[in-house]
């Protein structure tokens, strides 16, 4: 089980209530604020969200709205194990096949796990 949260520390302590062993973070603000003045604190957010959960004991995955221009930064986030992408690389696919757009994702994402 995991719920689908925002970078919130509350909602962080929350799920660490109910025994769920993941979360996936919400990445939508850091993917709408990408390339404006919004970005790097929304960025942050995520980043520290990542750290609070490790430290109760739970395992990170994020996703939502990350596209090819803005998941270059995700493996600065510590403790994700799994990012989800499908949108942008299904869209990519129309354009140069579904294993061309998930070798250009994942070139993009060396680095993430761990």
């Amino acid at each position: 089980m995991s719920f689908f949260i925002d970078p919130d520390v509350h909602q962080i302590a929350a799920v660490s209530k109910t025994g769920a062993p993941f979360i996936e973070l919400h990445t939508g603000t850091y993917s709408e604020a990408f390339g404006t003045a919004e970005e790097e604190k929304a960025f942050q957010d995520l980043k520290g969200a990542a750290i609070v959960a490790k430290n109760f004991g739970l395992k990170v995955n994020a996703g939502h709205g990350l596209n090819y221009q803005n998941v270059h930064r995700m493996h600065e986030i510590p403790n994700l194990v799994e990012l989800n992408i499908g949108h942008s690389i299904i869209s990519r696919a129309i354009f140069v096949g579904l294993e061309q757009a998930i070798k250009e994702m994942k070139a993009l994402c060396e680095g993430v796990k761990g």
